[in-house]
């Protein structure tokens, strides 16, 4: 595992984008004030070589090589013309500086020059360095000679050392501007993200329908936005599943919590014999089994595995099981009939009962005198109708019946969320089955449970 060290760049990413564009920007400025000084100082050489040549060309015109031998002709004001210039006639020094030694280091470089001959410079000397062309003088086949002209390059090295200075200030005050614009400029780039980052957190809290939808924004962001939208609209299922999970889990455990405490209140109202209490406590221990029944089947459908939807169940038995149920407030004749033998379908009972329960209590809320439970097999699947004879279901009603939370008549008089109809229709559908209801069925309701057949 990674720990960061404190202090070891930017945390936040405006300062690493600013530093990184610091970064570049100082190599390019590194590359391009060694490229331009180097140029600089190339030119200023050039000056001065072309300035000697220059000199050396008006010298060699005061040289006559008509003779056997060299020689300077004498010209008014020639002292201005003979500063820091040796005139050669072959190895011979015609002519020298007058404050030049001539053991000293400009005079053997001179020598050197004139001796091997040709136009070529060398600079002489490192803490005052002097520039020394030799240029041989045209037409002296004969009597040849040459002239060797001396420059101070300290100016030259002086302004090429004041462009270096001019050039590095330069390039600190571009570095101080690009980091700040750089600055500026991402942090007026990132204000978009600032600002969709904090509504995602208060959407997402409030479980919000707002989203960041297709406002006009750089692609980037554009695709981020998109993100958000889909990472907001997981967060919004999430929190209406865990709601909807409350929701039946409080619905189908209200049946079997309140024949719990109805059978403690019914015993401890008067003493019981031994018979009675044996009674009640069997109650009482069906109602917590069938209370953890609910509890494993809700939860292992809405953890999705597929593990718990594995398993057979036969048909008879489980509905036999829901009829015996006592009716809440009023008797109700409550009968399976036409359910064959061995009638097996392919879920399990837990399944299978929580499936059909909820319509069972529908039909007992809303039954005058009978309920019917039947079951069928056609094809592959399982068909168990539930059919009472009450007032049945108004058809304007009809097309919400398997919404969450909607009632046809909510002052009616009798308990209910509007959650077990759609409850069992989830389930069902959980393993390829359904929940139906049929119009045409009349007097009172039908509802039918289409499971696989086992």
């Amino acid at each position: 595992m990674k720990t960061r060290l404190p202090g070891c760049g930017p945390r936040t990413l405006r300062g690493r984008l600013s530093l990184v564009a610091c970064a570049a920007a100082a190599l390019l400025m590194v590359v391009l004030t060694v490229v331009f000084n180097s140029v600089v100082r190339q030119r200023l050489r050039q000056q001065a070589d072309d300035h000697l040549y220059t000199r050396a060309a008006v010298i060699a015109a005061t040289v006559d090589t008509t003779g056997a031998t060299a020689r300077v002709v004498e010209v008014p004001d020639d002292d201005a013309l003979d500063a820091d210039v040796w005139i050669y006639a072959g190895p011979v020094r015609l002519e020298a500086p007058p404050g030049a030694a001539p053991k000293g280091p400009l005079s053997e470089a001179a020598d050197a020059l004139a001796a091997e001959g040709g136009r070529r410079c060398v600079t002489a000397g490192r803490q005052q360095p002097v520039r020394l062309c030799v240029r041989p003088v045209t037409g002296s086949a004969h009597a040849p000679a040459a002239v060797v002209t001396a420059l101070d390059l300290t100016p030259y090295r002086s302004s090429a050392d004041t462009v270096l200075y001019a050039s590095l200030a330069l390039d600190a005050a571009m570095l101080a501007c690009t980091y700040a614009l750089t600055r500026l400029a991402v942090g007026r780039a990132l204000r978009p993200v600032r600002t969709m980052t904090e509504q995602a957190t208060a959407w997402s809290a409030l479980a919000s329908d707002d989203r960041f939808g297709d406002a006009r924004r750089p692609d980037e962001l554009s695709r981020l936005g998109g993100s958000l939208d889909a990472l907001l609209d997981r967060i919004r299922a999430g929190l209406r599943h865990e709601r909807q999970l409350t929701r039946e889990l409080s619905h189908e455990l209200r049946n079997p919590l309140a024949r719990i405490i109805a059978e403690l209140d019914w015993w401890q109202s008067r003493p019981r014999s031994a018979a009675e209490a044996r009674l009640a406590r069997t109650a009482i221990e069906d109602a917590a089994r069938s209370m953890r029944t609910i509890c494993d089947t809700l939860l292992d459908d809405a953890r999705g595995g597929s593990e718990a939807h594995r398993g057979t169940a036969d048909v008879r038995s489980a509905l036999n099981r829901l009829a015996d149920r006592p009716a809440p407030t009023r008797q109700v004749d409550v009968r399976v009939t036409d359910v064959a033998e061995g009638l097996t379908a392919g879920v399990p009972v837990a399944l299978l009962e929580r499936a059909v329960s909820p319509l069972l209590d529908n039909a007992l809320r809303h039954a005058r005198s009978r309920i019917r439970l039947s079951a069928c097999r056609r094809d592959a699947s399982i068909l168990i109708e539930v059919t009472d004879d009450g007032p049945g279901v108004p058809p304007s009603f009809a097309p919400e019946l398997f919404r969450p939370g909607r009632r046809a008549d909510p002052g009616d008089g009798h308990g209910g969320a509007g959650l077990g109809l759609p409850l069992a229709g989830r389930l069902a559908r959980s393993v390829d089955g359904d929940v139906g209801y049929d119009e045409r069925h009349r007097p009172g309701a039908r509802f039918v449970v289409t499971l696989p057949a086992g």
